[in-house]
């Protein structure tokens, strides 16, 4: 065996609060000795086609190495960025209310209440998967050799959001390492962060943010919350135009012609999308494009992370005029940020 690759059946929120069914793409290896071959384009090519013989209307990765899925049509759809907050000159500002209502837990015992949050989250969120129970299962398991060199997990539980962490001791102190954040009101956020900054015996809590948290506008001194990376989560590569873009809901109404280029399969071509009240319908035409995109630049937008603006300014979407990329910018913006809702 050379090469191989896999796909798990997932279900991913898009923008709306609409779970649709996707193929999350996995465990993809070339052997070292067998690079540049045309190995994968040959792996890739049978797996997508029996993906789109079986009807799922997106595919989903994470990418180890950022410059190899384009030229298959997956574009980067969420953005992260890890924060460290030196905890001893943090204080929240006096504007900012305690909710209260956290308490510390030991994870597994409070699965039942982690688990039913996540799902909230999961379902409002665009690009969070629903999460089965083996992957749960692995999460409450905390096996020593996935610790990264810190404590099993903590836990802070709120009714409406949870937060698991490690400590890990360093030379400078300890760090609060947060593995997983979730939050469905605005309450519930204030009050884990009171909880997290409030760990006295911590020097440091590191956490990734989506790109609006409201996190830095909680602190007297917004510049504590410091960015050490940014990096992409999810890739998405739509399979089939008509069936995801009239999937997801929009922020405006839209009329657009757009020609969509896949130079992998044939999942592109031309296609009027007719927005009203946030529902669309998308059909093939022979209409001359009002917008001119890849593949995987649509799927960098289709969650709402990424303005259409900026690929327009990177010359990597055209449109017929300014008040065209207007719309579409608009229309494809997303209440929630997109956020992946677990690795795989």
């Amino acid at each position: 065996v050379v090469g191989a690759t896999m796909d798990i059946p997932m279900t991913v929120t898009v923008p709306g609060g609409v779970g649709v069914a996707a193929a999350g793409i996995t465990a993809v290896t070339v052997a070292p000795t067998h690079r540049r071959r045309g190995i994968l384009r040959a792996l890739y090519t049978e797996q997508h086609a029996r993906i789109r013989r079986s009807g799922v209307p997106l595919s989903i990765l994470t990418a180890s190495e950022g410059g190899i899925y384009g030229r298959f049509g997956y574009g980067p759809t969420t953005v992260e960025s890890t924060v460290g907050i030196d905890r001893r000159f943090a204080a929240l500002h006096p504007d900012v209310p305690d909710p209260g209502g956290v308490r510390m837990v030991r994870p597994v015992e409070a699965r039942p209440s982690i688990t039913k949050i996540y799902d909230r989250w999961q379902r409002r969120t665009p690009g969070a998967q629903v999460r089965p129970d083996n992957v749960w299962d692995r999460i409450f398991a905390d096996p020593e050799n996935e610790r990264g060199g810190g404590t099993s997990l903590f836990g802070l539980l709120h009714d409406d959001g949870y937060v698991l962490y490690r400590c890990v001791s360093g030379e400078h102190g300890t760090t609060a390492r947060v593995q997983e954040f979730r939050s469905v009101t605005d309450d519930s956020h204030i009050a884990l962060w009171r909880a997290l900054l409030g760990l006295d015996l911590m020097r440091r809590i590191e956490a990734s943010v989506v790109p609006d948290d409201p996190l830095p506008y909680l602190l007297t001194d917004s510049r504590l919350v410091r960015t050490t990376s940014r990096h992409d989560e999810l890739w998405v590569r739509i399979m089939d135009v008509p069936a995801a873009l009239e999937a997801r809901v929009y922020r405006c109404d839209l009329d657009v012609v757009m020609q969509v280029d896949d130079d992998f399969l044939d999942a592109g071509g031309r296609f009027a999308l007719r927005v009203r009240d946030g529902r669309a319908v998308c059909t093939r035409t022979e209409a001359d494009p009002q917008v001119v995109l890849a593949l995987d630049v649509l799927g960098s937008l289709y969650l709402g992370a990424h303005r259409a603006r900026a690929f327009a300014a990177a010359t990597r979407l055209w449109a017929v005029d300014s008040s065209t990329l207007d719309a579409l910018d608009l229309a494809f913006g997303s209440e929630y940020s997109a956020q992946m809702g677990w690795g795989f």
